[in-house]
Order: structure tokens, then sequence, then C-alpha cells
């Protein structure tokens, strides 16, 4: 069978950018510059995650800098009118923050950043500490793995499972991580099958599959 995927913890940064939720709205600003980043959680006592700010939360402040919200838009806009006005992390952060667990799988971890719309999640553990963030980039490392790795794996772990008798007769040929799979096999209701598994080996882009029956 095909290996256990991979999971956060496998491609997580650990060392993490936070800040308190004392932290000013200067200090979160000079922060984000000095580390090129778009945001960071918001941490208190030991580590416990509580929001996350953003760069998102800190353009109200330049917004309206110069006007004031009319009725109408302070009605639709009720959260940036009031982060216009924040002055520290706690004020200006989004909470709850949206957080993933260091073994959730990295399919689970990209469908909650593309349903809630992030770029990067802070991995907690049980109680809510920090353990590091995981960001979009962080997940497409997979697709870093060379062809000859998939290919060891594919031959390693789906044809030897599924075709034990004939895996001498089945080609695999992995190019730019879309993986072909040749040769005549005795039941061809696998095919399906070996494509299933072959899409779940972490790294492979597409799956072509040519195998006939006898």
């Amino acid at each position: 069978m095909p290996e256990t995927p991979h999971i956060v913890s496998d491609v997580m940064t650990q060392t993490v950018v936070a800040v308190g939720r004392g932290a000013p709205f200067k200090e979160i600003v000079r922060t984000m510059e000095q580390w090129k980043i778009s945001a960071m959680p918001v941490l208190e006592g030991e580590g416990r995650v509580i929001g996350v700010v953003s760069e998102a939360d800190l353009l109200p402040k330049e917004e309206f800098r110069d006007s004031d919200p009319s009725l109408s838009e302070q009605r639709g806009r009720l959260s940036d009118v009031a982060k216009a006005g924040a002055v520290t992390a706690e004020q200006l952060m989004t909470t709850p923050a949206i957080t993933v667990h260091p073994d959730a799988t990295l399919a689970q971890t990209a469908r909650i950043m593309a349903v809630r719309r992030v770029k990067r999640l802070p991995v907690v553990d049980d109680i809510g500490m920090l353990q590091g963030i995981v960001s979009r980039a962080d997940l497409l490392k997979v697709f870093l793995r060379s062809d000859e790795e998939i290919e060891e794996e594919v031959r390693r772990t789906v044809v030897s499972y599924l075709f034990p008798a004939f895996s001498h007769a089945i080609h695999v040929n992995v190019h730019e991580g879309v993986v072909t799979l040749r040769g005549h096999i005795h039941d061809t209701s696998l095919i399906s099958v070996a494509v299933r598994l072959v899409r779940a080996v972490e790294g492979v882009v597409d799956v072509e599959p040519q195998l006939t029956g006898e």
C-alpha cells in the first residue's frame, strides 16, 4: 500500500515570528517588514494562539485615515471601521485563529486554506500552544520530490502490491511528476484502483494508465 501521507509536522516552519496581545500597531508593522511576512500569530501566556494579525487587519487604518466612512459603509464594514481605530494586536487580530494540528495531512490543510481563504496557518497542539506555522509554499514541497523517488515508491507500494505476479511486466515511467503505467495485466478492473493509489503518492502530478488485459 502507498506510504503514510506526509503531515503538517513534516513541512511546517518551527521558528515562528509572533507578537503578544499588547503589541502596538507600529511594532506589528515593523516586525512584518523586518521578517518579510504578511501575517503572524498573536500569543498569550506561554505561547497559546489567540488570534492572527495580518496586513488586511492593518490596512483599514490607512484606508480611513483622512476621512470618516459613511453611515452605510459603517453598517457594512463594522469590523474594518473598528480596526481603523485599533492600536494593539488584541484590537486588530482576527479571532478565533484558524489553526491546524501537526498531524493533519497536507490534503486536509490545503482544503482548510482554500475554504477559509488564508495563505498560512498556525500549527497548534491539543491545548492551543504554538508548534509552528505552515504556508501554501510548504504544502507544495512534496512536488519537489524527484521523478526517481516517485518511481521507486510507485513500484514498491502500488505495482508490487496490486500486481505481485505481473510486477516484472509493468513499466513505470515518471516525467515531471506525471506517472505512466504500461503493460499487460490479468484483471483490468484493477486499473482504476492503480490510478487512485498512484495519485495518492505524494509528488505525483498526474497518472496516465496504459495498461491492457491479456
